[in-house]
């Protein structure tokens, strides 16, 4: 059975599409079959982070209205398998049929991500209702860090147990001047266990675009697989270069 973590961030502009990326070809890196599912209703992206090399059509919103078989509707990324979200929404996209074609995936995959888009409603709500666990992605600034954790709460709410946080985009030369929060002040704030620190990287930047296989050397692919190592329950100690 796949372990299911949804990915949130409770505002956009976090990074936290790429972060999701990130993460998904570290844990295949590791040997683990990994899926990613955009719930990012008429806005996904993750094709072409994930360098999709795949034409395929189908969305999972294909998947529930039964024009297509949940298997063929996978698309073929640099990493794991991808399923996309929709172009729009319909009454049919409700967390029951979510959850039924997501047992399908279930039996085939180690890890099952679920990217969920910016804010509290829609898509957020359905990859919620199907995962197990949550990741808050947050940058270090105050505005993100309370929508954080009203994200946060909401999945409390919804009976999640296990929440923990991902501060991304961190720059450490602008904390230290007094611009941003520091890492402690970051959990103080959230109540969450700091699950990793990400570092800002321009080359992020160019992943929307080019894919992240551009994404070589770097501080921030470095800590995708540091947080990987420790979401499969690897002992990892936070870089303290970071911050």
């Amino acid at each position: 059975m796949a372990k299911k973590i949804i990915l949130a961030s409770g505002k956009g502009g976090v990074g936290k599409s790429s972060l999701t990326a990130g993460l998904a070809i570290s844990l295949c890196n590791m040997g683990l079959n990994t899926l990613v599912i955009d719930f990012d209703i008429g806005m996904g992206c993750l094709d072409l982070i994930l360098a999709s090399d795949d034409t395929g059509i189908f969305s999972w919103g294909d998947v529930i209205d039964n024009n297509c078989e949940p298997m063929t509707a996978l698309r073929s990324t640099i990493g794991p398998k991808l399923l996309v979200a929709p172009t729009s929404f319909s009454e049919k996209y409700t967390p029951e049929a979510l959850k039924q074609i997501i047992s399908v995936y279930d039996k085939e995959f180690d890890y099952i991500l679920f990217d969920a888009p910016a804010g509290v409603n829609g898509g957020f709500n359905l990859a919620a209702a199907c995962a197990d666990e949550g990741i808050i992605v947050s940058t270090a600034d105050e505005v993100c860090v309370r929508v954080g954790l009203y994200a946060a709460d909401k999945l409390f709410d919804m009976g999640m147990k296990n929440v923990r946080l991902i501060i991304n985009r961190f720059n450490k030369k602008m904390t230290v001047k007094g611009h941003y929060l520091n890492v402690d002040e970051v959990i103080n704030a959230t109540y969450l266990q700091l699950l990793g620190v990400v570092p800002e990287d321009i080359k992020l930047s160019y992943c929307a675009v080019t894919g992240m296989q551009t994404l070589t050397k770097s501080k921030a692919k470095d800590s995708f697989m540091r947080i990987a190592k420790r979401i499969e329950g690897i002992n990892v100690n936070l870089d303290v270069k970071l911050i």
